[in-house]
């Protein structure tokens, strides 16, 4: 086993999370179907699904299921990406685009379908995401995004500025629009449900394996594991996304891995909470630095962002977070934090997940620029039906090459410059 990834990173979600998987080193080499490398959400969707149509999988991973960004994220399931509907016909035509809008747009059914027919307990609740915006001129782009999505048939809710202060409980906001389809989970809960789902069709999932090398041999492909074993396989997937390492050329180069921090205060109050999103929706805003926000099982407020690059070296380089819960929220002022973390996010540099594969029988999927859980569960499922050939589905994601981003090597400074960009631009605006 890897040393460096032995001790769960510190978090909400691991404190209060569900038992471990058992998933134990692999110890001797073996043979499946469809091996793949990253036990997240969309390695386990994928190996789910491979498995309820007889596939035979072996997922491995360097560290555990939910290691990652499934384990650490915000718990916000919400459809869509960062562009609407009209933008993806403009960008790739009506016959590409409709099938990648009925997928996007349905990605969070994909989850809380999992969650019924597996009866995964994770905290699931379907109380919509609403997005708020501090700018009129936002309000009118808003306004044609929830609009797009009514004609796509969502459920969707334009709100003024009174209606939303009656849902979030600040009056930071003059307007913006609920999305009845999203909702929240305990993340960790949810990938260790996916996980013991897929052990229970059969899936081999082991931890503290990671693949030292792929080798292309007639037939398939044989994963050569950094303790010795090896695993024979027909076909590869690989779900690493934040956390992709040099396991296939260039790879890594082709995202942006940035930290998302969040902060967790201590239960609130009955009282004090009841003022603050007391429907339990999910909520995220419209600036290009939003912030993230919800309340847990518990009723703790969780807040999330951007942080820096470099992972948190103390409750320091979580003050931009506790500084935004007190301009949201007065009536916090002082109140007491219980938890902060952090886990990086891929970010590609269209902003839309990427599907490459750059060789017979290999399959790459990642870059969910922070909507992981509906989408990488989402992708599972299509990847499942790719993998399978099954009859009468179409492939909604677009397959791409491999590009690296330009001098990746400097992503450091990217994400500081891109910071105080959008920085600007957001008080601009």
């Amino acid at each position: 086993m890897d040393k460096q990834v032995q001790a769960w990173p510190p978090s909400l979600w691991a404190a209060t999370g569900s038992a471990a998987v058992d998933a134990p080193p692999l110890m001797q080499s073996t043979r499946c179907d469809v091996a793949i490398v990253g036990a997240g959400y969309t390695g386990l969707s994928t190996a789910l699904h491979l498995a309820e149509s007889g596939v035979s999988v072996c997922v491995v991973d360097a560290a555990e299921p939910g290691w990652g960004a499934s384990g650490r994220n915000g718990g916000q399931v919400i459809p869509g990406l960062k562009y609407d509907p009209d933008q993806l016909r403009v960008m790739f035509g009506t016959t590409v685009a409709d099938p990648l809008i009925a997928a996007i747009g349905s990605a969070a059914d994909t989850v809380f379908d999992l969650i019924r027919r597996h009866g995964i307990e994770c905290d699931a609740l379907r109380n919509g995401w609403i997005q708020p915006t501090h700018s009129d001129k936002t309000m009118r782009a808003l306004e044609k995004r929830a609009r797009q999505w009514q004609a796509e048939g969502a459920h969707a809710q334009l709100m003024d500025g009174a209606e939303v202060a009656r849902h979030i409980g600040t009056q930071a906001y003059v307007g913006g629009w609920k999305d009845h389809r999203a909702g929240s989970i305990h993340p960790l809960k949810y990938c260790r449900g996916l996980a013991r789902a897929a052990q229970g069709l059969g899936v081999a999932i082991h931890g503290g394996t990671r693949v030292a090398r792929l080798e292309r041999r007639e037939g398939g492909w044989r994963l050569h594991t950094a303790g010795g074993a090896h695993i024979d396989a027909g076909r590869v997937v690989i779900a690493t996304n934040g956390y992709t390492d040099d396991l296939w050329p260039r790879l890594r180069q082709s995202v942006i891995a940035a930290n998302s921090f969040i902060v967790a205060t201590r239960p609130l109050p009955e009282a004090l909470g009841a003022s603050i999103l007391p429907g339990r929706e999910v909520a995220s805003d419209s600036r290009r630095l939003l912030l993230y926000y919800r309340r847990d099982a518990q009723g703790r407020l969780l807040m999330g962002g951007r942080g820096p690059f470099a992972d948190p070296g103390g409750a320091q380089d979580f003050s931009h977070l506790e500084r935004s819960v007190e301009l949201l929220f007065p009536q916090l002022k002082g109140v007491e934090y219980e938890y902060r973390w952090a886990g990086r996010v891929a970010i590609t540099r269209d902003f839309l997940p990427h599907v490459h594969e750059p060789a017979p029988g290999l399959t790459i999927a990642l870059g969910y620029n922070g909507r992981g859980i509906a989408m990488s569960s989402t992708m599972g499922r299509c990847l499942a039906q790719r993998l399978c050939g099954q009859a009468g589905t179409h492939f909604p994601f677009p397959v791409s090459t491999i590009h690296p981003i330009p001098f990746h090597g400097l992503q450091r400074f990217y994400i500081a410059a891109g910071v105080a960009w959008y920085s600007v631009l957001d008080r601009l605006s």
